[in-house]
């Protein structure tokens, strides 16, 4: 496979969720926020809102960034020019998304090029409510993604993904046999159970109506 610094970057991307307490400068921050601008819409739909509070952040991270899908904004620009809006909610809402998800990718990107760590936090859009009044977010701005940014304090493994034949499809979409799903499960978990994902995480799933647990650790990583 070809690589370069970028492709390096992208590769080697982990979720980091231990900070150092040191907060990147501003000339960081602001080169990640014009890197997430940056990224290619449909009508530059997604606007970025930036916390510093570390105690309110998840994992106390130093910078907190909430990344929203932004109608709001169009509006506007469209009432000044007396611009009348004729697309359907639903399509701006899908054009927003897919702004805001390039402009999070960016940014992402961008952090990490730096050196710095990010974890996206997928939860975001479940607790809108109380994200649109905590930031003042007016009518038709979405909070879309959280993305928790500062230097690293621990060092993850990357995490596995299924193979490219599971993944990428020529020409049409397949009819997936039993043995390539079979396959790509196995890839995953024994990708996850090499790395002591599970044990590391305590993300042990207690079992119900009196069922003993059965599993071995240690001989599945040895199969």
């Amino acid at each position: 496979m070809l690589t370069n610094l970028t492709i390096k970057t992208l590769m080697n991307h982990r979720s980091i969720r231990e900070y150092t307490d040191e907060i990147p400068s501003e000339e960081m921050v602001e080169t990640i926020v014009k890197a997430g601008q940056q990224a290619a819409f449909a009508g530059q739909l997604g606007s970025i809102i930036i916390s510093r509070e570390k105690d309110k952040h998840p994992f106390g991270a130093p910078l907190y960034f909430i990344i929203c899908v932004d109608i709001h904004r169009m509006q506007k620009v469209m009432e000044k020019r007396n611009w009348k809006m004729i697309s359907s909610d639903a399509a701006m809402l899908l054009f927003g998304l897919q702004d805001a998800s390039y402009m999070a990718q960016n940014l992402v990107i961008a952090a990490e090029s730096l050196g710095l760590g990010t974890c996206y936090l997928g939860f975001v859009p479940f607790m809108a409510e109380k994200l649109i009044l905590e930031y003042d977010l007016p009518k038709k701005v979405l909070p879309m993604v959280g993305i928790t940014v500062g230097y690293p304090a621990e060092n993850p493994l990357v995490r596995p993904r299924y193979s490219l034949d599971f993944s990428c499809f020529e020409g049409k979409y397949p009819q997936l046999s039993n043995k390539q799903i079979e396959k790509a499960m196995k890839q995953m978990d024994e990708g996850y159970l090499a790395q002591d994902y599970y044990q590391d995480g305590k993300l042990m799933i207690t079992l119900d109506n009196g069922h003993e647990e059965s599993f071995d650790r240690e001989y599945e990583k040895a199969r």
